[in-house]
């Protein structure tokens, strides 16, 4: 048998077997707690309400993945990965990249407003300090 039929055989090994139940109802249990934090943490106000749909969307997909069995071994196939371990690892990585990209996007957006209002904040005290003097000087030539 040549190298590639082995590697091929030995592929499709890792996509055809079973599943165990333990795994899957841990992936449940976990995606359901995922899902009840977010909401439970929204509820409280210690999650706005502008990420919200971001941490949903994450959560529901790890719902899906783990309510609908053949699910996670069809992208699997679609994208070419082994196991598909392997293929809940990398979606996990886009997921990270995706939400470090957010969140990169909404600092650099907080930077700029915070320089406007550092420079807003400076030229309202300069305005301050010349109102100050001129209304010294005024107090001072009406006493002379």
């Amino acid at each position: 048998m040549s190298r590639e039929a082995e590697r091929d055989r030995l592929r499709e090994l890792l996509l055809n077997a079973p599943e165990a139940d333990v795994t899957r109802l841990l992936a449940i249990i976990g995606s359901l707690a995922l899902i009840t934090a977010v909401l439970w943490l929204v509820r409280r106000r210690a999650l706005r309400e502008e990420y919200t749909p971001i941490w949903i969307a994450i959560s529901g997909g790890l719902a899906l993945v783990s309510l609908v069995p053949g699910l996670l071994k069809q992208i699997t196939r679609l994208i070419g990965a082994w196991s598909p371990s392997s293929t809940l690892f990398f979606l996990g990585e886009v997921c990270l990249v995706l939400l470090c990209l957010s969140f990169a996007v909404r600092l650099s957006r907080a930077s700029v407003q915070l320089k406007t209002l550092g420079q807003e904040v400076a030229l309202l005290r300069a305005s301050l300090g010349e109102l100050s003097v001129s209304k010294a000087s005024a107090d001072r030539e009406g006493v002379e």
